[in-house]
């Protein structure tokens, strides 16, 4: 992408703070509102921690998220984004979860029901059907403006009224079960409803991916319904890889905005948020380099924006505490390997590749995952979500040769021994437990990469390597999430917006939070 000239003392109506995905879809939005619009993106390209980059030579791979199953289906048409180079190299994408011993068992519907007892398949297709109405009742609040809490506005509570309409909808019996199990976690859920143990881990590990939680923690179904809905809003795809990588879509996303008139700068850290007269009114990049503004919109994690851009000094004590005490350490890295042929899953068809495989054997088995993390220690037996994106997209490697991207968990941002010395330790136990289900990988690995939760602090500028900038949690989530007091993309900071992954609805590739918040910063001038 071409990087716009440096101009000094320059001024636009708004300045967004960030090139990922939210930032540009807030930039593009903003821009076809009629506003002047500047995006800042630190790093040598947009797309913050989903772009595509090489990371051995001749293997390109998606740095950060991998897959592309949550952005809204309306937002993408708004965008214009297939028109703007977006391609699909897989859409519709299927699961698989490994078993141990051999085989795989398919997540779709009519799969599942082959590889599970009679009682099983009845009971996976009700399941499957009432979370599917449960997700739908719930999509509808991912794009709206959150409630605020302790206020009489007519509009707030008629967004509170909205949220129980939707939910009324279902029906009596089903509204009582959903408002029965939400708060529930996914362990006892699944358990009331299956037996084969090799369905409830599959199931379950959507419910702690990416999440500082285990299958046994309060608000597990919780996170599970969250990811549920933002499927249901994104429409019939499913999951789905862009030709070229995540960064393809973020290249697509840059190129709607600068076509509405947004002009995008690369290689441009901020420094500050400028104040006057308890107002944001620009920022100062680390060269030095000011930039006037009218509105500051920032898709930087909360902490980084409240203490470390603006700073304490322009903020409420209580609400500095309020954002310290996020609870933002990450439990997820990501392994991606250069192999010279595609790997081989035990009693798994090669079909299966073009798809997700799961390794959750059980929900004891991610439970005790889990457990390691509490005292600081990585997973002995980690659990995975595997794509091998060469299979539907050849231009990724070398001719023949394949790329395997890992999501692995638990590893947590603070490693008692320090990432320093466990890093090999935690690699080797990743790739011991890969060749439990695909023998001899190792005798194929021409590259490695592994980013722990201190190397996506480092490299993407999340604090605590946290994907969704915050833990969601029910005291993280909604009206109060990233804090009360910036639950609606506004903050205690006049001309200061949010529009990351810490304001709701929360994270993974969706640019929801990018759009609510470009509705907030065009209602508010």
């Amino acid at each position: 992408m071409t990087v716009a000239a440096s101009t000094t003392q320059s001024r636009y109506d708004c300045v967004v703070i960030g090139g990922g995905h939210n930032g540009l879809v807030c930039a593009g939005l903003l821009a076809r509102g009629g506003r002047s619009v500047l995006v800042l993106e630190a790093g040598a390209q947009v797309g913050g921690a989903a772009l595509t980059r090489e990371f051995a030579p001749g293997f390109r791979v998606s740095a950060g998220a991998h897959l592309l199953h949550l952005m809204p289906a309306d937002l993408s048409r708004e965008l214009q984004l297939e028109a703007h180079g977006l391609e699909w190299a897989a859409r519709g994408m299927p699961s698989t979860a490994v078993v141990v011993g051999g085989g795989g068992l398919g997540l779709g519907l009519e799969e599942a029901q082959q590889g599970l007892s009679v009682a099983d398949a009845q009971a996976y297709a009700v399941y499957t059907a009432r979370m599917r109405r449960f997700a739908a009742a719930l999509a509808p609040m991912l794009s709206r403006l959150p409630p605020r809490l302790g206020t009489t506005a007519w509009a707030d509570r008629l967004s509170m009224l909205r949220i129980g309409w939707e939910i009324r909808k279902l029906g009596r019996r089903d509204m009582r079960e959903l408002l029965r199990i939400i708060g529930m976690n996914v362990y006892d859920l699944l358990e009331e409803n299956f037996d084969s143990a090799a369905l409830k881990g599959a199931l379950g590990f959507d419910a702690v991916l990416g999440a500082n939680l285990g299958p046994r923690s309060p608000g597990t179904v919780l996170t599970l319904l969250y990811r549920l809905a933002g499927q249901s809003a994104a429409g019939a795809a499913g999951l789905s890889q862009p030709k070229g990588g995540m960064g393809a879509l973020c290249d697509a996303l840059a190129k709607s905005a600068s076509a509405a008139g947004a002009t995008i700068r690369t290689g441009a850290p901020v420094a500050t948020i400028v104040v006057e007269g308890d107002r944001a009114c620009g920022v100062v990049l680390e060269s030095g380099e000011s930039i006037g503004a009218h509105s500051v919109i920032s898709s930087a994690d909360p902490k980084v924006t409240f203490l470390r851009l603006l700073g304490a000094r322009y903020l409420d004590t209580g609400f500095v505490r309020r954002v310290n005490h996020i609870r933002s350490h990450g439990l997820a890295a990501k392994l991606h390997l250069a192999l010279n042929r595609a790997p081989a899953f035990s009693g798994v068809d090669g079909s299966a590749l073009s798809g997700r495989l799961l390794i959750a054997p059980s929900l004891q088995h991610i439970e005790h995952a889990y457990n390691h993390s509490k005292y600081g220690e990585f997973s002995g037996a980690p659990i995975m979500e595997i794509t091998v994106p060469t299979a539907n997209d050849p231009t990724l490697a070398p001719a023949g040769q394949h790329v395997l991207s890992a999501i692995v968990q638990y590893a947590p941002y603070a490693l008692k021994e320090g990432w320093q010395s466990g890093r090999q330790r935690f690699m080797d136990t990743a790739l011991k437990q890969l060749e439990k289900f695909t023998p001899g990988l190792r005798g194929c690995i021409v590259g490695a990469e592994l980013l722990t939760p201190a190397d996506i602090e480092q490299e993407f500028r999340i604090s605590g390597g946290h994907w969704h900038h915050g833990d969601l949690a029910f005291d993280q989530f909604l009206m109060v999430r990233p804090v009360p007091g910036a639950a609606q993309y506004r903050t205690p900071m006049d001309g200061l917006f949010l529009c990351g992954a810490g304001c709701h609805p929360g994270g993974g590739v969706m640019g929801v939070a990018g759009r609510n918040a470009a509705q907030q910063v065009l209602k508010s001038s």
